[in-house]
Protein backbone atom coordinates (compact mmCIF):
# COMPACT_ATOMS: atom_id res chain seq x y z
CA UNK A 1 0.00 0.00 0.00
CA UNK A 2 1.14 3.54 -0.74
CA UNK A 3 0.23 4.49 2.83
CA UNK A 4 2.82 2.02 4.15
CA UNK A 5 5.32 4.86 3.75
CA UNK A 6 3.56 6.70 6.59
CA UNK A 7 2.16 3.82 8.68
CA UNK A 8 4.51 0.80 8.52
CA UNK A 9 8.03 0.07 9.79
CA UNK A 10 10.37 1.35 12.49
CA UNK A 11 11.24 4.53 10.58
CA UNK A 12 7.57 5.43 10.51
CA UNK A 13 7.15 5.37 14.29
CA UNK A 14 7.11 9.21 14.40
CA UNK A 15 4.45 9.20 11.68
CA UNK A 16 2.33 6.75 13.66
CA UNK A 17 2.67 8.91 16.75
CA UNK A 18 0.99 11.72 14.78
CA UNK A 19 -1.76 9.34 13.65
CA UNK A 20 -2.17 8.46 17.33
CA UNK A 21 -2.56 12.18 18.00
CA UNK A 22 -5.40 12.15 15.47
CA UNK A 23 -7.11 9.37 17.41
CA UNK A 24 -6.39 6.63 14.88
CA UNK A 25 -6.32 3.03 16.08
CA UNK A 26 -3.82 0.45 14.87
CA UNK A 27 -6.64 -1.23 12.94
CA UNK A 28 -7.34 2.02 11.07
CA UNK A 29 -3.66 2.45 10.23
CA UNK A 30 -3.50 -1.10 8.91
CA UNK A 31 -6.28 -0.43 6.40
CA UNK A 32 -5.99 1.50 3.12
CA UNK A 33 -6.13 5.27 3.73
CA UNK A 34 -8.85 6.78 1.54
CA UNK A 35 -8.74 10.55 1.12
CA UNK A 36 -12.16 12.16 0.77
CA UNK A 37 -11.79 15.54 -0.90
CA UNK A 38 -14.68 17.62 0.43
CA UNK A 39 -15.71 20.80 -1.37
CA UNK A 40 -18.16 21.64 1.43
CA UNK A 41 -18.60 25.25 2.46
CA UNK A 42 -21.37 27.57 3.63
CA UNK A 43 -21.28 30.13 0.78
CA UNK A 44 -22.04 27.95 -2.28
CA UNK A 45 -25.63 26.59 -2.51
CA UNK A 46 -24.34 23.62 -4.49
CA UNK A 47 -21.94 22.76 -1.69
CA UNK A 48 -23.94 23.40 1.45
CA UNK A 49 -25.13 19.78 1.50
CA UNK A 50 -21.75 18.18 0.88
CA UNK A 51 -21.21 17.48 4.57
CA UNK A 52 -24.01 14.90 4.29
CA UNK A 53 -22.52 13.46 1.10
CA UNK A 54 -19.10 13.23 2.73
CA UNK A 55 -20.50 11.47 5.79
CA UNK A 56 -22.23 8.96 3.53
CA UNK A 57 -18.99 8.38 1.60
CA UNK A 58 -17.15 7.82 4.91
CA UNK A 59 -19.75 5.21 5.85
CA UNK A 60 -19.32 3.44 2.53
CA UNK A 61 -15.53 3.42 2.73
CA UNK A 62 -15.57 2.06 6.30
CA UNK A 63 -18.18 -0.58 5.40
CA UNK A 64 -15.86 -1.83 2.65
CA UNK A 65 -12.77 -1.99 4.85
CA UNK A 66 -11.03 1.33 4.26
CA UNK A 67 -10.09 4.18 6.57
CA UNK A 68 -11.76 7.42 5.38
CA UNK A 69 -9.88 10.69 5.93
CA UNK A 70 -11.46 14.01 4.93
CA UNK A 71 -9.59 17.06 3.64
CA UNK A 72 -10.98 20.19 1.95
CA UNK A 73 -11.08 21.86 -1.45
CA UNK A 74 -12.15 25.47 -1.97
CA UNK A 75 -15.12 26.45 -4.12
CA UNK A 76 -16.49 29.70 -5.59
CA UNK A 77 -20.17 30.29 -6.34
CA UNK A 78 -20.17 31.77 -9.83
CA UNK A 79 -23.61 33.31 -9.34
CA UNK A 80 -22.53 35.21 -6.24
CA UNK A 81 -19.20 36.14 -7.88
CA UNK A 82 -20.93 37.38 -11.06
CA UNK A 83 -20.62 40.96 -12.28
CA UNK A 84 -17.79 42.22 -10.06
CA UNK A 85 -14.11 41.54 -9.33
CA UNK A 86 -15.08 38.23 -7.73
CA UNK A 87 -15.63 36.66 -11.15
CA UNK A 88 -11.92 37.07 -11.87
CA UNK A 89 -11.41 34.46 -9.15
CA UNK A 90 -13.74 31.82 -10.59
CA UNK A 91 -11.89 30.01 -13.38
CA UNK A 92 -8.55 30.49 -11.64
CA UNK A 93 -9.70 28.31 -8.74
CA UNK A 94 -9.73 25.29 -11.04
CA UNK A 95 -5.95 25.19 -10.90
CA UNK A 96 -5.80 25.99 -7.20
CA UNK A 97 -8.12 23.05 -6.55
CA UNK A 98 -6.04 20.71 -8.70
CA UNK A 99 -2.74 21.85 -7.20
CA UNK A 100 -3.87 21.78 -3.56
CA UNK A 101 -5.46 18.33 -3.94
CA UNK A 102 -2.28 17.00 -5.54
CA UNK A 103 -0.26 18.44 -2.66
CA UNK A 104 -2.51 16.98 0.05
CA UNK A 105 -2.84 13.56 -1.56
CA UNK A 106 0.86 13.05 -2.22
CA UNK A 107 2.07 14.64 1.01
CA UNK A 108 -0.02 12.19 3.04
CA UNK A 109 0.30 9.16 0.74
CA UNK A 110 -3.36 8.21 0.37
CA UNK A 111 -4.07 4.83 -1.21
CA UNK A 112 -7.28 5.98 -2.91
CA UNK A 113 -9.45 9.08 -3.24
CA UNK A 114 -13.12 9.98 -3.37
CA UNK A 115 -13.74 13.39 -4.92
CA UNK A 116 -16.82 15.23 -3.64
CA UNK A 117 -17.33 18.34 -5.81
CA UNK A 118 -20.42 19.94 -7.26
CA UNK A 119 -20.04 23.36 -8.84
CA UNK A 120 -18.27 24.75 -11.83
CA UNK A 121 -14.50 24.61 -11.25
CA UNK A 122 -14.42 21.88 -8.63
CA UNK A 123 -15.36 19.06 -10.98
CA UNK A 124 -12.71 19.76 -13.64
CA UNK A 125 -10.15 20.79 -11.02
CA UNK A 126 -10.57 17.49 -9.20
CA UNK A 127 -10.57 15.53 -12.48
CA UNK A 128 -7.25 17.19 -13.32
CA UNK A 129 -5.92 16.25 -9.90
CA UNK A 130 -7.18 12.67 -10.23
CA UNK A 131 -5.29 12.22 -13.49
CA UNK A 132 -2.13 13.67 -11.96
CA UNK A 133 -2.17 11.69 -8.73
CA UNK A 134 -3.36 8.50 -10.40
CA UNK A 135 -4.46 6.45 -7.41
CA UNK A 136 -7.84 4.66 -7.51
CA UNK A 137 -10.42 7.45 -7.50
CA UNK A 138 -14.16 7.90 -7.82
CA UNK A 139 -16.37 11.00 -8.05
CA UNK A 140 -19.68 11.66 -6.31
CA UNK A 141 -21.20 15.12 -6.60
CA UNK A 142 -23.70 16.96 -4.42
CA UNK A 143 -26.38 16.85 -7.12
CA UNK A 144 -28.48 19.46 -8.92
CA UNK A 145 -30.99 21.87 -7.42
CA UNK A 146 -34.68 21.34 -8.08
CA UNK A 147 -36.23 23.83 -10.50
CA UNK A 148 -37.98 26.85 -9.05
CA UNK A 149 -41.58 27.84 -9.75
CA UNK A 150 -42.75 31.33 -10.67
CA UNK A 151 -46.33 31.96 -11.84
CA UNK A 152 -46.86 28.25 -12.34
CA UNK A 153 -43.81 27.86 -14.59
CA UNK A 154 -40.57 26.06 -13.79
CA UNK A 155 -37.62 28.42 -13.59
CA UNK A 156 -33.96 28.63 -12.65
CA UNK A 157 -31.04 30.98 -12.12
CA UNK A 158 -30.87 31.99 -15.80
CA UNK A 159 -34.50 33.15 -15.59
CA UNK A 160 -33.55 35.13 -12.49
CA UNK A 161 -30.78 37.01 -14.27
CA UNK A 162 -33.01 37.66 -17.27
CA UNK A 163 -35.72 38.98 -14.98
CA UNK A 164 -33.30 41.72 -13.89
CA UNK A 165 -32.97 42.81 -17.53
CA UNK A 166 -36.74 42.65 -17.99
CA UNK A 167 -37.25 44.82 -14.91
CA UNK A 168 -34.67 47.33 -16.16
CA UNK A 169 -36.57 47.49 -19.47
CA UNK A 170 -39.88 48.02 -17.68
CA UNK A 171 -41.25 44.69 -18.87
CA UNK A 172 -41.89 43.40 -15.34
CA UNK A 173 -42.44 45.20 -12.05
CA UNK A 174 -40.19 45.29 -9.00
CA UNK A 175 -42.73 43.06 -7.23
CA UNK A 176 -42.49 40.48 -10.03
CA UNK A 177 -38.70 40.62 -9.81
CA UNK A 178 -38.94 39.93 -6.09
CA UNK A 179 -41.17 36.95 -6.84
CA UNK A 180 -38.38 35.54 -9.04
CA UNK A 181 -35.81 36.32 -6.36
CA UNK A 182 -37.74 34.36 -3.75
CA UNK A 183 -38.60 31.31 -5.86
CA UNK A 184 -35.99 30.78 -8.61
CA UNK A 185 -33.55 28.77 -6.48
CA UNK A 186 -35.64 26.69 -4.05
CA UNK A 187 -33.19 24.07 -2.75
CA UNK A 188 -29.54 23.33 -2.23
CA UNK A 189 -27.64 21.89 -5.19
CA UNK A 190 -25.99 23.02 -8.40
CA UNK A 191 -28.30 25.37 -10.33
CA UNK A 192 -31.03 23.40 -12.05
CA UNK A 193 -30.32 23.87 -15.77
CA UNK A 194 -27.62 22.42 -18.02
CA UNK A 195 -25.17 24.99 -16.77
CA UNK A 196 -21.46 24.36 -16.25
CA UNK A 197 -21.71 22.51 -12.92
CA UNK A 198 -24.30 20.05 -14.17
CA UNK A 199 -22.55 19.77 -17.53
CA UNK A 200 -19.30 18.69 -15.88
CA UNK A 201 -21.01 16.34 -13.43
CA UNK A 202 -22.81 14.68 -16.36
CA UNK A 203 -19.54 14.45 -18.28
CA UNK A 204 -17.96 12.76 -15.26
CA UNK A 205 -20.38 9.89 -15.94
CA UNK A 206 -19.49 9.98 -19.65
CA UNK A 207 -15.76 9.88 -18.81
CA UNK A 208 -16.38 6.87 -16.60
CA UNK A 209 -15.32 8.53 -13.34
CA UNK A 210 -18.76 8.66 -11.64
CA UNK A 211 -21.49 6.12 -10.98
CA UNK A 212 -24.84 6.15 -12.77
CA UNK A 213 -26.89 9.15 -11.65
CA UNK A 214 -23.93 11.18 -10.43
CA UNK A 215 -24.80 14.02 -12.79
CA UNK A 216 -28.57 14.03 -12.42
CA UNK A 217 -29.94 12.73 -9.09
CA UNK A 218 -31.24 15.88 -7.34
CA UNK A 219 -29.36 17.09 -4.29
CA UNK A 220 -32.37 16.72 -2.00
CA UNK A 221 -33.19 13.13 -2.96
CA UNK A 222 -32.25 10.34 -0.55
CA UNK A 223 -30.96 8.46 -3.60
CA UNK A 224 -28.06 10.94 -3.57
CA UNK A 225 -27.04 9.73 -0.08
CA UNK A 226 -27.27 6.12 -1.19
CA UNK A 227 -25.14 6.94 -4.23
CA UNK A 228 -22.48 8.45 -1.95
CA UNK A 229 -22.37 5.29 0.17
CA UNK A 230 -22.07 3.20 -2.98
CA UNK A 231 -19.21 5.41 -4.20
CA UNK A 232 -17.40 4.91 -0.89
CA UNK A 233 -17.76 1.15 -1.18
CA UNK A 234 -16.85 1.14 -4.89
CA UNK A 235 -13.56 2.99 -4.41
CA UNK A 236 -12.40 0.05 -2.30
CA UNK A 237 -13.12 -2.30 -5.21
CA UNK A 238 -11.13 0.02 -7.48
CA UNK A 239 -8.26 -0.15 -4.98
CA UNK A 240 -8.43 -3.94 -4.82
CA UNK A 241 -8.35 -4.19 -8.63
CA UNK A 242 -5.84 -1.30 -8.96
CA UNK A 243 -8.05 0.52 -11.48
CA UNK A 244 -6.71 4.06 -11.70
CA UNK A 245 -7.85 7.32 -13.32
CA UNK A 246 -5.45 7.01 -16.25
CA UNK A 247 -6.93 3.58 -16.97
CA UNK A 248 -10.29 5.34 -17.30
CA UNK A 249 -9.53 8.87 -18.57
CA UNK A 250 -8.07 7.92 -21.94
CA UNK A 251 -8.22 9.63 -25.33
CA UNK A 252 -11.23 7.51 -26.25
CA UNK A 253 -12.96 8.45 -22.98
CA UNK A 254 -12.34 12.14 -23.75
CA UNK A 255 -13.93 11.61 -27.17
CA UNK A 256 -16.89 9.92 -25.48
CA UNK A 257 -17.27 12.90 -23.14
CA UNK A 258 -17.17 15.35 -26.04
CA UNK A 259 -19.79 13.30 -27.87
CA UNK A 260 -22.11 13.26 -24.85
CA UNK A 261 -21.42 17.00 -24.46
CA UNK A 262 -22.82 17.55 -27.96
CA UNK A 263 -25.89 15.41 -27.33
CA UNK A 264 -26.73 17.05 -24.00
CA UNK A 265 -26.08 20.63 -25.15
CA UNK A 266 -23.61 21.33 -22.37
CA UNK A 267 -22.09 24.62 -21.31
CA UNK A 268 -19.40 26.16 -23.53
CA UNK A 269 -17.16 26.03 -20.44
CA UNK A 270 -16.76 22.34 -21.18
CA UNK A 271 -14.58 23.50 -24.08
CA UNK A 272 -12.19 24.96 -21.51
CA UNK A 273 -12.32 22.08 -19.08
CA UNK A 274 -12.10 19.03 -21.37
CA UNK A 275 -8.85 20.29 -22.99
CA UNK A 276 -7.43 20.98 -19.52
CA UNK A 277 -8.34 17.46 -18.33
CA UNK A 278 -6.94 15.98 -21.56
CA UNK A 279 -3.71 17.91 -21.00
CA UNK A 280 -3.22 16.04 -17.72
CA UNK A 281 -3.05 12.70 -19.57
CA UNK A 282 -0.70 14.12 -22.21
CA UNK A 283 -3.38 14.67 -24.84
CA UNK A 284 -3.70 17.95 -26.72
CA UNK A 285 -7.41 18.35 -27.45
CA UNK A 286 -7.97 20.82 -30.26
CA UNK A 287 -11.29 22.69 -30.01
CA UNK A 288 -11.73 22.17 -33.74
CA UNK A 289 -12.21 18.47 -33.04
CA UNK A 290 -15.54 19.51 -31.53
CA UNK A 291 -16.86 20.36 -34.99
CA UNK A 292 -15.91 16.92 -36.32
CA UNK A 293 -17.70 15.24 -33.43
CA UNK A 294 -20.62 17.68 -33.66
CA UNK A 295 -21.06 16.94 -37.35
CA UNK A 296 -21.92 13.31 -36.57
CA UNK A 297 -23.56 13.75 -33.13
CA UNK A 298 -27.20 14.80 -32.92
CA UNK A 299 -28.36 17.15 -30.17
CA UNK A 300 -30.87 15.16 -28.10
CA UNK A 301 -31.58 17.46 -25.13
CA UNK A 302 -32.75 21.04 -24.72
CA UNK A 303 -32.44 21.66 -21.02
CA UNK A 304 -32.53 25.19 -19.58
CA UNK A 305 -31.38 27.67 -20.76
CA UNK A 306 -31.84 26.16 -24.24
CA UNK A 307 -35.30 24.82 -23.41
CA UNK A 308 -37.86 24.39 -20.65
CA UNK A 309 -36.75 21.12 -19.08
CA UNK A 310 -34.49 20.77 -16.06
CA UNK A 311 -32.06 18.35 -14.47
CA UNK A 312 -34.74 16.60 -12.42
CA UNK A 313 -36.54 15.75 -15.68
CA UNK A 314 -33.35 14.45 -17.28
CA UNK A 315 -32.90 12.24 -14.22
CA UNK A 316 -36.47 10.91 -14.48
CA UNK A 317 -35.99 10.28 -18.21
CA UNK A 318 -33.07 7.94 -17.55
CA UNK A 319 -30.15 10.33 -17.07
CA UNK A 320 -26.81 10.37 -18.81
CA UNK A 321 -26.72 6.60 -19.38
CA UNK A 322 -30.01 6.79 -21.31
CA UNK A 323 -28.53 9.54 -23.50
CA UNK A 324 -25.43 7.43 -24.05
CA UNK A 325 -27.56 4.40 -24.96
CA UNK A 326 -29.34 6.49 -27.60
CA UNK A 327 -25.97 7.58 -29.01
CA UNK A 328 -24.79 3.99 -29.06
CA UNK A 329 -27.63 3.08 -31.41
CA UNK A 330 -25.55 4.79 -34.09
CA UNK A 331 -22.19 3.53 -32.74
CA UNK A 332 -21.13 7.03 -31.70
CA UNK A 333 -19.34 5.93 -28.51
CA UNK A 334 -16.32 3.81 -27.72
CA UNK A 335 -18.02 1.20 -25.56
CA UNK A 336 -14.81 -0.61 -24.56
CA UNK A 337 -13.65 2.19 -22.23
CA UNK A 338 -13.19 1.13 -18.59
CA UNK A 339 -15.18 2.94 -15.88
CA UNK A 340 -15.27 3.19 -12.08
CA UNK A 341 -17.96 0.51 -12.02
CA UNK A 342 -15.23 -1.98 -12.98
CA UNK A 343 -17.18 -2.56 -16.18
CA UNK A 344 -17.00 -1.02 -19.63
CA UNK A 345 -19.15 1.79 -20.97
CA UNK A 346 -21.03 -0.71 -23.11
CA UNK A 347 -21.81 -2.92 -20.12
CA UNK A 348 -22.95 0.10 -18.08
CA UNK A 349 -25.38 1.56 -20.59
CA UNK A 350 -26.87 -1.65 -21.95
CA UNK A 351 -30.67 -1.65 -21.49
CA UNK A 352 -30.73 1.90 -20.01
CA UNK A 353 -34.09 2.98 -21.33
CA UNK A 354 -35.09 6.44 -22.48
CA UNK A 355 -38.22 6.96 -20.36
CA UNK A 356 -39.24 10.33 -21.81
CA UNK A 357 -38.65 11.02 -25.51
CA UNK A 358 -39.62 14.66 -25.01
CA UNK A 359 -36.72 15.21 -22.59
CA UNK A 360 -34.24 12.91 -24.34
CA UNK A 361 -35.06 12.84 -28.01
CA UNK A 362 -34.63 9.45 -29.70
CA UNK A 363 -31.55 9.25 -31.89
CA UNK A 364 -33.70 9.24 -35.06
CA UNK A 365 -35.70 12.31 -33.93
CA UNK A 366 -33.15 14.79 -32.52
CA UNK A 367 -33.49 18.50 -31.95
CA UNK A 368 -30.80 18.86 -34.60
CA UNK A 369 -28.56 16.52 -36.55
CA UNK A 370 -25.50 18.34 -35.24
CA UNK A 371 -24.28 18.80 -31.69
CA UNK A 372 -24.96 21.53 -29.16
CA UNK A 373 -21.61 23.35 -29.41
CA UNK A 374 -19.93 24.90 -32.45
CA UNK A 375 -16.35 26.11 -32.80
CA UNK A 376 -15.94 29.10 -35.12
CA UNK A 377 -12.88 30.44 -36.95
CA UNK A 378 -12.19 33.45 -39.13
CA UNK A 379 -10.20 36.66 -39.20
CA UNK A 380 -11.76 37.72 -35.88
CA UNK A 381 -10.85 34.39 -34.26
CA UNK A 382 -7.86 32.93 -36.16
CA UNK A 383 -7.42 30.24 -33.52
CA UNK A 384 -11.02 29.56 -32.46
CA UNK A 385 -14.16 30.84 -30.72
CA UNK A 386 -17.01 28.84 -29.16
CA UNK A 387 -20.81 29.14 -29.16
CA UNK A 388 -23.57 27.02 -27.61
CA UNK A 389 -25.39 26.45 -30.89
CA UNK A 390 -28.32 24.65 -29.25
CA UNK A 391 -29.21 27.84 -27.31
CA UNK A 392 -29.19 30.14 -30.37
CA UNK A 393 -32.52 31.05 -31.99
CA UNK A 394 -32.76 30.19 -35.71
CA UNK A 395 -32.81 33.83 -36.86
CA UNK A 396 -29.40 34.45 -35.21
CA UNK A 397 -27.57 31.47 -36.68
CA UNK A 398 -26.39 33.83 -39.42
CA UNK A 399 -26.05 37.47 -38.47
CA UNK A 400 -24.27 40.57 -39.70
CA UNK A 401 -24.21 43.85 -37.84
CA UNK A 402 -22.16 46.80 -36.58
CA UNK A 403 -19.69 46.28 -33.76
CA UNK A 404 -20.39 48.01 -30.47
CA UNK A 405 -17.02 47.82 -28.75
CA UNK A 406 -16.33 47.75 -25.00
CA UNK A 407 -13.09 47.13 -23.18
CA UNK A 408 -14.69 45.64 -20.08
CA UNK A 409 -17.91 43.95 -19.02
CA UNK A 410 -19.14 46.84 -16.87
CA UNK A 411 -19.16 49.34 -19.75
CA UNK A 412 -21.15 46.92 -21.90
CA UNK A 413 -23.76 46.37 -19.19
CA UNK A 414 -24.19 50.13 -18.77
CA UNK A 415 -24.80 50.48 -22.51
CA UNK A 416 -27.26 47.56 -22.66
CA UNK A 417 -29.29 48.65 -19.66
CA UNK A 418 -29.07 52.27 -20.80
CA UNK A 419 -30.87 51.42 -24.04
CA UNK A 420 -27.86 52.20 -26.25
CA UNK A 421 -27.80 48.75 -27.87
CA UNK A 422 -30.32 48.28 -30.65
CA UNK A 423 -31.49 45.35 -32.78
CA UNK A 424 -28.83 44.22 -35.24
CA UNK A 425 -25.87 45.25 -33.08
CA UNK A 426 -22.94 42.98 -32.30
CA UNK A 427 -21.66 43.71 -28.80
CA UNK A 428 -17.90 43.11 -28.49
CA UNK A 429 -16.45 42.80 -24.98
CA UNK A 430 -12.68 42.45 -24.98
CA UNK A 431 -9.71 42.44 -22.59
CA UNK A 432 -11.64 39.89 -20.51
CA UNK A 433 -9.70 36.81 -21.60
CA UNK A 434 -7.51 34.58 -19.43
CA UNK A 435 -4.66 37.13 -19.44
CA UNK A 436 -6.65 40.28 -20.07
CA UNK A 437 -9.15 39.84 -17.23
CA UNK A 438 -7.16 38.32 -15.77
CA UNK A 439 -9.25 35.26 -15.08
CA UNK A 440 -11.64 35.13 -18.06
CA UNK A 441 -14.84 36.37 -16.46
CA UNK A 442 -18.25 34.94 -17.37
CA UNK A 443 -20.62 37.32 -19.17
CA UNK A 444 -23.94 36.17 -17.74
CA UNK A 445 -24.93 39.70 -16.72
CA UNK A 446 -24.72 41.19 -20.25
CA UNK A 447 -26.22 38.14 -21.98
CA UNK A 448 -29.08 38.08 -19.48
CA UNK A 449 -29.63 41.81 -19.89
CA UNK A 450 -29.82 41.38 -23.67
CA UNK A 451 -32.34 38.52 -23.32
CA UNK A 452 -34.33 40.25 -20.58
CA UNK A 453 -34.68 43.42 -22.64
CA UNK A 454 -36.08 41.47 -25.57
CA UNK A 455 -32.97 41.65 -27.76
CA UNK A 456 -32.03 37.97 -27.64
CA UNK A 457 -33.20 37.32 -31.19
CA UNK A 458 -31.54 40.38 -32.72
CA UNK A 459 -28.28 41.15 -30.88
CA UNK A 460 -25.11 39.04 -30.73
CA UNK A 461 -22.34 39.20 -28.13
CA UNK A 462 -18.71 38.32 -28.82
CA UNK A 463 -15.97 38.19 -26.20
CA UNK A 464 -12.52 36.85 -25.42
CA UNK A 465 -14.01 36.08 -22.01
CA UNK A 466 -16.44 33.25 -21.47
CA UNK A 467 -20.09 32.59 -20.72
CA UNK A 468 -21.98 30.97 -17.92
CA UNK A 469 -23.78 27.80 -18.86
CA UNK A 470 -26.87 29.83 -18.02
CA UNK A 471 -26.25 32.15 -20.99
CA UNK A 472 -28.29 31.73 -24.14
CA UNK A 473 -28.49 33.44 -27.51
CA UNK A 474 -25.77 34.24 -30.04
CA UNK A 475 -23.14 34.41 -27.29
CA UNK A 476 -19.72 33.70 -28.78
CA UNK A 477 -16.83 33.38 -26.34
CA UNK A 478 -13.25 32.17 -25.92
CA UNK A 479 -12.18 34.31 -28.91
CA UNK A 480 -8.52 33.43 -29.44
CA UNK A 481 -6.00 35.00 -29.62
CA UNK A 482 -7.41 37.32 -26.97
CA UNK A 483 -7.15 41.10 -27.00
CA UNK A 484 -4.47 41.24 -24.31
CA UNK A 485 -1.95 39.53 -26.61
CA UNK A 486 -2.92 41.57 -29.67
CA UNK A 487 -5.49 39.23 -31.19
CA UNK A 488 -7.73 40.66 -33.93
CA UNK A 489 -10.52 41.30 -31.41
CA UNK A 490 -8.27 44.08 -30.05
CA UNK A 491 -8.30 45.74 -33.47
CA UNK A 492 -12.06 45.96 -33.96
CA UNK A 493 -13.39 49.53 -34.06
CA UNK A 494 -16.85 50.89 -33.34
CA UNK A 495 -19.11 50.38 -36.34
CA UNK A 496 -17.04 47.70 -38.09
CA UNK A 497 -19.34 45.12 -39.65
CA UNK A 498 -19.06 41.66 -38.10
CA UNK A 499 -20.44 38.54 -39.76
CA UNK A 500 -21.39 35.43 -37.81
CA UNK A 501 -22.20 32.21 -39.67
CA UNK A 502 -22.68 29.42 -37.15
CA UNK A 503 -23.67 26.70 -39.69
CA UNK A 504 -20.48 27.51 -41.63
CA UNK A 505 -18.43 27.78 -38.40
CA UNK A 506 -17.10 31.24 -39.30
CA UNK A 507 -16.61 34.54 -37.45
CA UNK A 508 -15.24 37.53 -39.36
CA UNK A 509 -14.86 41.27 -39.07
CA UNK A 510 -15.52 42.70 -42.54
CA UNK A 511 -12.35 44.74 -42.71
CA UNK A 512 -9.53 44.15 -45.18
CA UNK A 513 -6.30 42.42 -44.19
CA UNK A 514 -4.45 45.62 -45.04
CA UNK A 515 -6.53 47.72 -42.65
CA UNK A 516 -6.15 45.14 -39.87
CA UNK A 517 -2.39 45.04 -40.44
CA UNK A 518 -2.21 48.84 -40.17
CA UNK A 519 -4.24 48.80 -36.98
CA UNK A 520 -1.94 46.10 -35.58
CA UNK A 521 1.07 48.36 -36.13
CA UNK A 522 -0.53 51.01 -33.96
CA UNK A 523 -1.75 48.64 -31.25
CA UNK A 524 -0.01 48.72 -27.89
CA UNK A 525 -0.34 46.18 -25.08
CA UNK A 526 -2.26 47.38 -22.06
CA UNK A 527 -0.79 47.46 -18.61
CA UNK A 528 -1.95 44.46 -16.53
CA UNK A 529 -5.09 45.23 -14.55
CA UNK A 530 -3.78 43.28 -11.54
CA UNK A 531 -0.13 43.39 -10.48
CA UNK A 532 -0.11 41.58 -7.12
CA UNK A 533 -1.24 38.29 -5.63
CA UNK A 534 -2.45 35.10 -7.26
CA UNK A 535 -4.11 36.80 -10.26
CA UNK A 536 -0.81 38.43 -11.21
CA UNK A 537 0.96 35.06 -11.15
CA UNK A 538 -1.94 33.48 -13.05
CA UNK A 539 -1.77 36.15 -15.78
CA UNK A 540 1.90 35.35 -16.39
CA UNK A 541 1.34 31.59 -16.70
CA UNK A 542 -2.08 31.14 -18.33
CA UNK A 543 -2.48 30.14 -21.96
CA UNK A 544 -5.28 31.13 -24.32
CA UNK A 545 -8.88 29.99 -24.16
CA UNK A 546 -8.50 27.71 -27.17
CA UNK A 547 -5.99 25.65 -25.17
CA UNK A 548 -8.24 25.38 -22.14
CA UNK A 549 -6.62 28.25 -20.22
CA UNK A 550 -4.09 25.80 -18.80
CA UNK A 551 -1.08 27.04 -16.86
CA UNK A 552 2.39 26.75 -18.32
CA UNK A 553 5.80 27.98 -17.19
CA UNK A 554 6.96 30.49 -19.80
Amino acid sequence: MRSDSVTKGMQQAPHRSLFNALGFTKEEMDRPLVGIVSSYNEIVPGHMNLDKIVNAVKTGVAMAGGTPVVFPAIAVCDGIAMGHIGMKYSLVTRDLIADSTEAMALAHQFDALVMVPNCDKNVPGLLMAAARINVPTIFVSGGPMLAGHVKGQKTSLSSMFEAVGACAAGKISQEELTDFENHACPTCGSCSGMYTANSMNCLTEALGMGLKGNGTIPAVYSARIRLAKEAGMQVMKLWEKNIRPRDIITEQAIFNALTVDMALGCSTNSMLHLPAIAHEIGMELSPELANDISARTPNLCHLAPAGHTYMEELNEAGGVYAVMNELNKKDLLNTDCMTVTGRTVGENIRDCANRNPEVIRPIDHPYSETGGIAVLKGNLAPDTAVVKRSAVVPEMMVHEGPARVFDCEEDAIDAIKGGRIVPGDVVVIRYEGPKGGPGMREMLNPTSAIAGMGLGSSVALITDGRFSGASRGASIGHVSPEAAVGGPIALVEEGDKIRIDIPANTLDVLVSDEVLAERKKNWKPRQPRVTTGYLARYEKMVTSGNRGAILEIN
